[in-house]
């Protein structure tokens, strides 16, 4: 029950990256795995690489997605942003 947590937390923050520029490393769908699998890995991290199960999961299982998604996502944020520097740069050389 603690990765499903965790999962769907990843899920309702990626909703907001429709607030910022598209920059990602493969566009919305790379923000929407990159924010998964932040609150998924940050989650099991933080429980020692072991998922709650259904009676040991509480609303603070769910809220201990939230910074593993902030970070996903602002990876493959940065990713994007540096490979579209290096194809402009290359562009430019061209």
């Amino acid at each position: 029950m603690g990765l499903l947590a965790w999962a769907m937390m990843g899920l309702a923050i990626w909703h907001f990256t429709i607030w910022l520029p598209d920059h990602y490393w493969g566009g919305i769908v790379g923000a929407f795995l990159g924010s998964l699998v932040g609150a998924v890995l940050v989650g099991l991290a933080i429980h020692g690489f072991s998922v709650p199960g259904p009676h040991t999961t509480h609303l603070v299982t769910a809220l201990e997605g939230i910074p593993g998604s902030v970070i996903g996502i602002g990876l493959i944020y940065a990713e994007g942003i540096r490979r579209e520097r290096g194809a402009g740069a290359a562009a430019s050389l061209a």
